[in-house]
């Protein structure tokens, strides 16, 4: 096996083993040697949606995520409660370009984790 899909085989495994996740959908996965993509839609217990996607590639041999987006809305998905991503916007705020929004798309902070932290925060209560 790769890292790569040693990573992924962690991330699906994580979100498997999670309490608070009712369903998961496997929506992309794309996998080669040095890169992979995971798209994922997961409803949580509480009927909270949550999708995430990440592009990440192997850099002087470990991973780094390139691209991300998780976004936690209602079960409706009509109210943002959270949204982690790297687009490059906000260049004012530390840690550039990692930020989140916070309940809605003009409420912006810094910030930043990966899916496994992510999982973790939720299961912890932290939001």
């Amino acid at each position: 096996m790769t890292l790569v899909q040693d990573y992924l085989n962690e991330v699906k495994a994580r979100i498997a083993a999670s309490p608070l996740v009712a369903s998961a959908e496997l929506v992309a996965e794309r996998i080669l040697s040095d890169r992979g993509y995971v798209r994922l839609r997961l409803v949580l217990i509480n009927g909270d949606f949550l999708e995430l996607s990440e592009y990440f590639a192997l850099k002087a041999g470990s991973l780094s995520t390139l691209e991300y987006r998780y976004q936690w809305m209602d079960g409706l998905r009509v109210h943002l409660k959270k949204r982690w991503d790297n687009a490059r916007h906000y260049a004012d705020l530390p840690n550039h370009p990692h930020h989140i929004h916070d309940g809605s798309d003009t409420h912006v902070l810094p910030g930043q984790v990966n899916i496994i932290e992510l999982i973790e925060l939720l299961e912890r209560g932290i939001h």
